[in-house]
């Protein structure tokens, strides 16, 4: 396809309850594909949630009890991959009949992952992309991802790719994403700044490349009545404000930001606008130097423990 719509979710998940957030999943997608949508993207960490303001008991040399707890609760409503969760999302991918991008909170082993999943319109799991870098205190409670898990999808309606949230601030990976002839970038965050904007901006500019980014539209009243935030006791205090946008390959602002309620953005994306904007900026071909600069990106994935052989002696 040369001209695709496309469809951006604000919008807040049940926090910590996979299934309810599941079945909203499963009813704006829809809702967007019934608006000629075939590409759906959703926030990061949508399902079940970004744990906007918990700290999880934390403090240097020491945890809680309580914050253990927390963390056994988020391990809990996490997805496995695959697994029934992941599953019903491809369901829902096939009843809208689109591409389905969405963030989860992946479960591998003991380890929680920030993950963005791909869907086909028939509900097959494309691939998958471990955040490489959780930001700040996000590194209690999520583990890194490697390379082995960056892929650049070619789909019927582009090449399509997710950096999510603060990875988008990585030249090195945008680097590889530009190589690997990225079309729609994904950029599910949960930066609901007025400097993030101009990020994807930045980004559409460099890479040549339309950027979708969907962030929540949270308040209390979206998180159970236990939720550990200091501060914020009233149901319609808004933890995120969201600030979803569409930007297109020469930083025109296609859709967003918008900032005080859920909502679902759309744009119609020319994709031959990306040909025309590389015409004078193709920051892997042309404008490169690699006599200068080069980048090596290892995909190999990383376990911390490899067994090799066929277990006979």
């Amino acid at each position: 396809m040369s001209v695709v719509r496309v469809a951006v979710v604000q919008a807040a998940p049940v926090v910590f309850d996979r299934e309810r957030t599941i079945e909203k999943v499963r009813d704006l997608a829809a809702d967007a594909a019934r608006g000629g949508a075939g590409l759906v993207l959703f926030p990061e960490a949508f399902v079940p949630a970004y744990p906007k303001g918990l700290d999880f008991g934390a403090r240097v040399g020491s945890r809680t009890p309580e914050g253990r707890e927390d963390f056994r609760r988020y391990y809990d409503s996490a997805v496995d991959v695959p697994g029934p969760a992941c599953a019903a999302l491809g369901a829902a991918a096939r009843q809208a009949g689109a591409h389905l991008v969405i963030g989860v909170i992946e479960r591998g082993g003991g380890t929680l992952y920030c993950t963005v999943l791909f869907f086909a319109p028939d509900g097959a799991l494309l691939g998958k992309h471990r955040k490489l870098m959780p930001t700040a205190a996000e590194r209690l409670i999520w583990g890194f991802g490697d390379g082995s898990t960056m892929p650049v999808l070619d789909t019927p309606v582009g090449r399509i790719g997710a950096v999510i949230c603060w990875e988008n601030y990585m030249p090195l990976l945008r680097a590889a994403m530009y190589a690997k002839g990225v079309q729609i970038w994904c950029a599910p965050t949960a930066d609901d700044r007025e400097t993030w904007l101009p990020t994807l901006r930045h980004v559409a500019l460099e890479g040549r490349c339309f950027v979708l980014s969907a962030c929540q539209f949270l308040t209390r009243a979206d998180c159970p009545s236990d939720y550990a935030l200091a501060g914020a006791a009233d149901p319609g205090a808004v933890l995120m404000r969201g600030g979803s946008s569409i930007v297109g390959p020469l930083g025109a602002v296609l859709a967003g930001p918008c900032f005080d309620r859920e909502t679902t953005l759309t744009a119609e994306l020319d994709l031959s606008e990306i040909v025309r904007g590389k015409y004078d900026f193709d920051a892997a071909g042309h404008y490169a130097r690699p006599d200068v600069f080069r980048l090596t990106v290892n995909e190999r994935p990383m376990p911390a423990v490899a067994f090799t052989g066929d277990g006979m002696t």
